[in-house]
């Protein structure tokens, strides 16, 4: 590579980033330039609508390139002297940061796909080191600028949600805090390397914790006893490194808060998620509600799964297993068996759905292999300017790989359904909403899972599932109560957290017995990327499951209302406030104790209906 082309385009950049920093820059965008290669090969690559602002050649990599491009935005807005400009000028901000966007993702996608592929690693570090710092300045200078400009109230009131969100975007920004942030997100990425490379060696091989996660499915207790102490072990042995980037993460998000003007970080987190309709008390009050009403069918669940299994005490490795001994349910042997089936089961609940589902596959626009090396967990990323989706998922061959494949399918309908919003902002939704589409699409698809299982099959599966549910909404207490403790007990130690986890677990948690294994029980929560990555992320998961029981309740009686109603409010993307989305799907956005009650009974009615002899 001849040195001096790389660095004639960054002239002019050294002063921003400094002169070994745009170096740096420009070779990672010679590699960046080989890796996208394969990627769009795969990748859809033309944007859903023309371009009108952004060259199509644009490097989107390169500093000097997009310190021109935010110019003229800076440029234009200071034109716009009507609020038919400023529209206008919206639209050419929106293409600027899909196109942006998308890189990024991009990037992300890849470095998941293998966190141990440096070229892979390195690209996706200089989003995170390089343009993201440059890019959170140079977009807020021109947010405000937006939100100073004379016609920024005056725009319609289809923009009511989208000023809301540029005016606390405005007033939680500081300058100092980009290098936190880019701190915090390098944190995260180690967390994501260190837990992709957990395996260990189980039945003469090497596989990774996942694989082996199958074996707590089977029958045999002493066989599941030991994968489970194996696992436990693989994960102790990183402990130490994991609570090392979390107590510097608690650090960055506790200065980062302070910065902002706010008491505590959970004060900062809630304003930056943009909850406008609900509280840090109303999630605790949903947790009461949680402990209350959920945690008693749980451990009476528990009661009949000793009974079942003749077993004087449930241990952790006995969670897993059919109450009858039956062998786990394995719905399929390979990715692609599990696609097309898949394909299948959406077809038969909803033939639109179906043919957004076939027209993904067809685009390739899903990884579900697990491997070594691969991030853990499952996602939908969205390619923003294609306006389309893509599925990571680590599949093994187990029913939840099947419903983690239903859960990430209803978030890639959300972006699908609603990539016509004309507003960039409004092309997704707010993370509750975002998680009824998920929620909802396992809960809708279950009966047609035929494609998969023998009648019987069929039943455990759905008996599973409900249980889960139920199941869930504990957990997810657990993990947002642990949360809400982290962030406003500034200076505690690890083993005050530790304590607090295990006094959670315990008050939410079912009949297992830990003797033996506290220190396992103690770090639990390091599994839970959540924590790490995004900080009181959880509640989401069940609000939203209150309002994918919802729908499913109406689609029991009426399913084609049910359906239109899911489609025309996922279509809706991010346009309206979260109430009236909620009101849209049908589902009022209540996580008081008698919706809940209402909700669950329903589940226990239908659990008695599939031959569960609970309650």
């Amino acid at each position: 590579m001849e040195l001096g082309s790389g660095l004639r385009p960054l002239l002019g950049v050294d002063r921003i980033v400094g002169r070994r920093t745009a170096l740096r820059l420009a070779l990672a965008c010679r590699r960046w330039q080989r890796l996208s290669a394969k990627m769009n090969a795969s990748f859809p690559i033309l944007p859903f609508v023309p371009r009108s602002f952004l060259p199509a050649e644009t490097d989107l990599c390169s500093l000097c390139s997009l310190e021109g491009h935010f110019r003229r935005l800076e440029e234009e807005l200071h034109a716009a002297r009507s609020v038919s400009a400023l529209e206008s000028w919206l639209r050419h901000y929106d293409e600027v940061q899909a196109a942006m966007d998308e890189v990024r993702a991009k990037r992300y996608i890849a470095m998941t796909c293998q966190t141990d592929d440096p070229e892979r690693e390195k690209a996706y570090l200089e989003i995170l080191t390089v343009v993201d710092p440059w890019r959170k300045q140079r977009q807020m200078a021109i947010l405000r600028a937006f939100h100073r400009h004379p016609c920024f109230a005056a725009l319609p009131e289809t923009y009511a949600v989208f000023r809301r969100s540029v005016e606390m975007q405005v007033r939680l920004f500081r300058e100092e805090n980009i290098a936190r942030e880019t701190e915090e997100a390098r944190l995260c990425q180690q967390y994501q390397k260190i837990v992709g490379a957990m395996t260990i060696s189980f039945d003469g091989r090497e596989q990774t914790l996942a694989q082996v996660g199958r074996v707590l499915e089977e029958p045999d207790r002493e066989r599941r006893r030991t994968a489970w102490e194996q696992i436990a072990r693989r994960r102790l042995q990183d402990a130490g490194m994991l609570e090392e980037i979390f107590d510097r993460l608690l650090s960055l998000r506790t200065e980062i808060a302070a910065a902002a003007g706010f008491p505590d970080y959970r004060e900062y987190a809630f304003a930056r998620a943009e909850r406008f309709d609900y509280t840090p008390a109303d999630c605790l009050e949903f947790g009461r509600a949680i402990e209350e009403v959920v945690v008693p069918l749980c451990r009476e669940m528990d009661s009949r799964r000793e009974k079942r299994l003749g077993i004087d005490r449930l241990r952790p490795w006995d969670l897993a297993v059919d109450i009858d001994g039956k062998p786990p349910l394995r719905p399929f042997r390979t990715s692609a068996e599990l696609l097309e089936k898949t394909e299948r089961v959406i077809c038969a609940l909803d033939k639109p759905l179906g043919a957004l589902f076939r027209q993904m596959r067809q685009d390739g626009l899903v990884d579900l292999e697990n491997r070594k090396g691969k991030a853990p967990g499952g996602y939908q990323s969205t390619l923003a300017e294609a306006r389309q989706p893509f599925i990571f998922m680590n599949a093994v061959g187990t029913h939840r790989d099947l419903e983690t494949l239903l859960h990430e399918s209803g978030h890639a309908f959300h972006t699908l359904l609603a990539r016509t919003q004309p507003l960039y902002a409004y092309r997704s939704a707010p993370l509750e909403f975002c998680e009824v589409a998920s929620m909802a699409m396992e809960l809708l698809a279950a009966p047609y899972l035929g494609e998969f299982y023998g009648e019987e099959e069929l039943r455990r599966a759905r008996r599973n599932h409900l249980e889960g549910i139920l199941r869930f909404l504990p957990w997810m207490a657990v993990v947002d109560g642990f949360q809400h403790w982290l962030y406003t007990h500034p200076g505690h130690s690890r083993e005050e957290r530790a304590a607090v986890w295990k006094d959670l677990v315990r008050r939410f948690g079912g009949k297992e017995d830990w003797s033996g294994y506290e220190d396992v029980l103690g770090s639990l929560w390091h599994r839970q990327l959540h924590i790490f990555e995004y900080p009181f992320y959880y509640i989401e998961y069940g609000i939203a499951q209150l309002g994918a029981l919802a729908i499913w309740s109406r689609f029991r009686r009426d399913p084609e209302g049910a359906l239109e109603a899911y489609r025309g409010a996922l279509a809706l993307g991010g346009s309206r406030p979260l109430p009236d989305l909620f009101s849209a799907a049908g589902a009022p956005l209540s996580f008081g104790r008698d919706n809940l009650a209402t909700l669950v009974a329903a589940v226990w009615e239908e659990l008695r209906g599939l031959g569960d002899d609970a309650g």
